[in-house]
């Protein structure tokens, strides 16, 4: 043996092993090489050395042969081009090669199975389309709470990503099942099924029942009705039913199919199916629940919404309402009429203003509403209905809400005049519009309705010539905040020019300047509820003579002349 000779400080350490040794080693060393190589000529371009790895990853391979020739194809095609790499599949396996020069004589090539790197990598792309499908699948399908719309949204998911065809199927109603269809080059289509049809679809009454999805190579594609799917279509080699889970119960059910003999869904497609079916069917639960909600919504509001006002014989009703929040469309404020009753020939009028706004006002309106209409079918007068209706509001379980009230009665008089009696219970007194221009506040007053055990009211009768205006409001109108500030309240004495603005005006066209006038003063700001009520006594057209002559006076005049008695309060 030779022994190791001592280096210097910064040489490589000089080979312990004799030369003569070296080539053997080298070869085993060679063919020990986890990694494939061949070792081949630069100038003839043969294999001189390939190892154990070659061998198995390209069987047939050996010393000697021309690269030109090789079992591998891309191989040889490498060398024809001079390439430094190639990637190909070869017997099912995906093999890279990379050259590498060796001296002026040899070179290496290195070969590499990447079969199971391509296959993670695949695994991983269609992993990462799975999820992206589901991301977007989530934001679509949350964007909307309509029923129709998220059932659409779901079968054109479905067919991009799924199946040929999709079909959802909502829960049965009334012996129907709506239904979303999307197949292809067609636009969505709906319609209802009747509930004794869903036994045609293999595993369709399973999924509307909330059962677990019976695996697609269960079900016979060739069993599904021919209402399902369009002729043209054409034949269905695989179809999957899953429930679409919602909220307690199942939201319906996705029917998807493939097209063609040799079809299949593997399981993975099964679990992304599941995956999608249950975003699918938390949307279209929400939907469903949202529907509800706002179907109940509207029937109270129905309830709690301004009537429609009557138009009773010699006197003109108007009316305006404007909640705080105008999505809600109802509020604290509002007003209601109530018609002859018994033997009773007169119209009751209420204005009023619960306090707070939102939901829980007009809770508690609706409940002073009924009371009322109870108290007029038993003919009770204005001052009677607020005793009545206070002592009403302190037996309640809410006896921190307090309600601030006006309530009139009118009856027709002679000559076209109407006569109203009123009474207040802690509200904005009535103003009344006269035929001279004149703005007057009726005389009456009263405590707050809903506060105290001892209530005070002190009514008033009016009475109103042919064209002249009572208008009842809601302190919304006078306490509504904007102007030049902002923060100014429009105020009684604003209201009171607008009003005397509207002299010889009907009865619409008043309240519908008043409540011009308060929207462009508050100018998009907070606002209050805002109520109006306006009675007017038809004005009488001007009678002329032919030939002249003088008109008829009117009985009042006189009357009117020796002192106002068309208002009087009444102790």
């Amino acid at each position: 043996m030779t022994a190791r000779t001592p280096a210097r400080a910064g040489e490589p350490l000089a080979p312990t092993v004799p030369d003569a040794f070296a080539p053997d080693l080298l070869r085993a060393a060679f063919e020990a090489a986890t990694e494939a190589m061949l070792l081949c000529a630069a100038g003839e371009h043969t294999v001189l050395l390939a190892n154990e790895e070659a061998r198995r990853l390209v069987p047939g391979l050996h010393a000697g042969q021309d690269l030109h020739a090789m079992p591998l194809p891309a191989l040889s095609q490498a060398t024809t081009d001079g390439s430094d790499s190639f990637r190909c599949e070869y017997q099912g396996r995906c093999v890279y090669g990379m050259r590498r020069e060796l001296d002026d004589g040899h070179y290496a090539w290195f070969l590499r199975d990447h079969t199971e790197e391509s296959e993670r990598e695949a695994a991983l792309e269609v992993e990462r389309s799975r999820t992206a499908f589901l991301a977007e699948a989530g934001r679509r399908l949350s964007a909307s709470l309509h029923v129709r719309r998220c059932a659409r949204t779901t079968v054109e998911l479905a067919v991009a990503q799924l199946a040929d065809a999709a079909v959802v199927v909502l829960p049965p109603s009334r012996r129907n099942s709506a239904w979303t269809r999307l197949v292809p080059d067609r636009a969505p289509e709906e319609g209802t099924l009747r509930e004794d049809l869903l036994t045609d679809v293999p595993g369709l009454v399973e999924a509307l029942g909330g059962f677990p999805p019976i695996p697609s190579r269960w079900l016979d594609a060739s069993q599904i009705p021919g209402w399902l799917f369009p002729a043209d279509l054409g034949p269905i080699g695989a179809l999957l039913v899953t429930p679409l889970p919602g909220n307690a119960e199942p939201a319906g059910a996705l029917i998807l199919a493939r097209r063609g003999a040799n079809a299949t869904f593997s399981p993975e497609d099964e679990l992304l199916a599941r995956v999608f079916a249950a975003r699918a069917g938390a949307a279209i639960s929400a939907a469903m629940l949202y529907r509800e909600q706002v179907d109940t919504t509207a029937v109270l509001q129905a309830d709690l919404l301004p009537p429609t006002l009557p138009e009773p014989d010699g006197f003109e009703l108007t009316g305006s309402y404007q909640a705080a929040r105008e999505a809600l469309r109802i509020g604290g404020d509002f007003y209601d009429v109530f018609g002859p009753a018994g033997d009773s020939t007169d119209t009751v009028i209420a204005l009023g203003d619960v306090c707070g706004t939102g939901p829980e006002a007009a809770v508690l309106t609706g409940k002073v509403r009924q009371t009322l209409r109870a108290l007029r079918l038993v003919q009770a007068g204005p001052e009677a209905m607020l005793r009545v209706l206070n002592e009403a509001l302190l037996q309640s379980s809410r006896q921190h809400r307090f309600v601030t009230m006006v309530v009139g009665s009118i009856k027709r008089a002679e000559h076209g005049r109407v006569r109203l009696e009123l009474a207040t219970g802690g509200h904005p007194a009535p103003l009344v519009l006269r035929n001279d221009g004149t703005v007057e506040e009726v005389p009456t007053s009263g405590t707050l309705i809903g506060v105290m055990r001892r209530t005070v009211v002190h009514p008033a009768e009016i009475e109103l010539a042919p064209g002249e205006l009572c208008l009842l409001y809601s302190d919304g109108l006078t306490e509504a905040r904007g102007g030049p500030t902002g923060v100014e309240q429009y105020g009684e004495a604003r209201l009171r020019a607008a009003l005397r603005e509207c002299q010889g005006m009907p009865g619409v066209a008043t309240v519908e300047r008043i409540r011009q006038l308060v929207s462009d003063w508050v100018n998009g700001g907070n606002k209050d509820d805002i109520a109006m009520l306006a009675v007017r006594a038809p004005a009488r057209p001007p009678l002329s003579l032919r030939g002249g002559g003088v008109p008829n006076a009117s009985p009042f005049v006189v009357a009117a002349r020796g002192g106002d008695r068309r208002t009087r309060a009444r102790s």
